[in-house]
């Protein structure tokens, strides 16, 4: 009889800890990677968030743009004190700027009084109007580059940026993910598990204690059998408190397409882990993209190619300021609307607006101060670079080195194994006792424990791996 209730013990025993693997319900439902990537593109605040920002940059874009817009100024002054009318002047003009130091002007004056500055006087016969035509040119400081069209290549500069920008901010929001779900994979699969261990311990300990009552087994045993059971309870309450947590934090990342959150289904399960040799060709590809098309060291390069522009910029206003003005009155035809011939020796208006800071400190400290900005992003880029060299390699090796860890902690739980059905057979034989025997199973527990951890730290190293190498960490895994 004795005998036959060991039998008993140790048969459930072994059918619940040999078995690979958590147990799946019936409804379980697998929630694979692939369709938790494609849900959070589709759907994630933060993807929208980024999507902006392209157009954000166009409106800068534009609105740099806008300092080439024509424009319509018109000024009215009027004097009029004790029934004399001083002066009545109007000025209406249009103004076309382009892109090169050339601002064509078009306009009608108005001017009449008895105080008129002589100047701007305009003759009766045009009922005091006149129409003028011309333009103004630059010749001297923002010939070849001023503030306007700095802002526009800048602007331009800054679109491209943003792109990267984008880039960046969406392959964090994806490695977050990443991490979550694979964090999720850990912690269910360790609490179904633990779920197990709690099951044959309960069962254990029921069975001994019937035992017991039979006489067949010592009361010491029932105090072990029940030491065994509250210790896989504490391990099952804790593995509930990472899966409850670690399915609270993949929900983060689901939303519908309104924008209301999605909560993880309770039927959810994830997908088994699939590890994969990296190779060294690998390597080479991601250092090579990494060095070339990184999101952060493409944000410096761009980031240099404004401040070239500054530089630029800078340069130009060591020039001294040259601007020429011509304008045609009356010509070629005038505020009557009669046509007149066009000449260039009389019926004009012509200017001259001439400086020059004599010491040129403010423009040579810019210039300066535009050389430190450019040395300062250099540096920041060469560091960087290293940086991400040095990250790139750092979790390949991680990555290389994990999956020989899994291979050597799969052994070990099939040693595991194996030590525990010696131990069961030794048990039958009168040899052992379910002291030694709970023992190694809870060696073999948590080495299949570890075994789950590491697959998951496996998977997270991967996702780091692509990550720092500026990539999409969805499109690679």
């Amino acid at each position: 009889m004795k005998r036959r209730m060991i039998n008993n013990i140790i048969t459930v025993l072994f059918c619940l800890v040999a078995v690979s693997g958590a147990a799946q319900s019936a409804d379980s439902v697998i929630f694979s990677y692939a369709d938790f990537y494609q849900l959070v593109m589709k759907h994630h605040p933060i993807i929208k968030q980024a999507k902006l920002l392209p157009q954000q940059a166009a409106q800068e874009l534009r609105m740099a743009r806008g300092g080439f817009d024509p424009k319509i100024e018109v000024g009215w002054n009027k004097k009029s004190f004790k029934d004399t009318e001083y002066y009545n002047a109007f000025k209406g003009a249009l103004k076309i700027p382009v892109w090169f130091p050339v601002t064509p002007e078009i306009g009608v004056e108005r001017n009449y009084g008895d105080y008129l500055n002589p100047e701007k006087y305009i003759s009766e016969r045009t009922n005091h109007r006149q129409v003028y035509g011309g333009v103004s040119v630059t010749v001297g400081r923002g010939l070849f580059i001023d503030e306007r069209r700095a802002v526009v290549k800048q602007a331009l500069v800054f679109r491209e940026m943003v792109d990267y920008e984008q880039v960046k901010l969406i392959n964090k929001l994806l490695l977050s993910a990443t991490v979550d779900y694979w964090a999720w994979y850990y912690a269910y699969n360790n609490y179904k598990l633990a779920e197990q261990g709690i099951n044959l311990a309960h069962d254990i300990f029921d069975r001994t204690r019937m035992a017991f009552q039979y006489g067949e087994v010592a009361a010491i045993d029932t105090v072990q059998a029940f030491i065994t059971w509250q210790k896989r309870k504490v391990e099952f309450r804790q593995a509930n408190i990472e899966r409850i947590n670690a399915t609270l934090k993949v929900s983060n990342h689901l939303w519908e397409a309104s924008g209301a959150p999605l909560e993880l289904q309770d039927n959810a399960i994830p997908e088994k882990v699939v590890l994969t040799n990296a190779s060294e060709e690998e390597l080479t590809r991601l250092l090579e993209l990494a060095r070339n098309n990184h999101p952060e060291l493409r944000k410096l390069d761009l980031k240099g190619e404004a401040l070239m522009i500054d530089q630029r910029l800078a340069k130009e206003n060591l020039k001294p300021r040259l601007d020429l003005g011509y304008y045609l009155l009356d010509q070629p035809f005038d505020a009557e609307g009669d046509q007149n011939s066009v000449t260039l020796e009389d019926n004009y208006k012509i200017g001259l607006n001439f400086s020059f800071p004599l010491f040129l400190r403010k423009e040579r400290a810019k210039i300066s101060q535009v050389k430190l900005k450019i040395n300062d992003n250099s540096y920041e880029r060469d560091f960087r670079e290293r940086e991400i060299i040095n990250e790139i390699n750092s979790h390949y090796n991680e990555l290389v080195n994990t999956i020989q860890i899994v291979a050597n902690q799969k052994l070990m739980v099939t040693g595991y194994n194996a030590m525990v059905m010696a131990e069961r057979l030794n048990l039958q034989n009168g040899e052992s006792d379910l002291f030694k025997l709970n023992v190694q199973v809870d060696k073999l527990i948590e080495a299949k424990s570890k075994l789950l951890k590491l697959n998951a730290t496996y998977k997270k190293n991967e996702a780091y791996l692509y990550w720092s190498a500026g990539l999409n960490v969805g499109e690679n895994l």
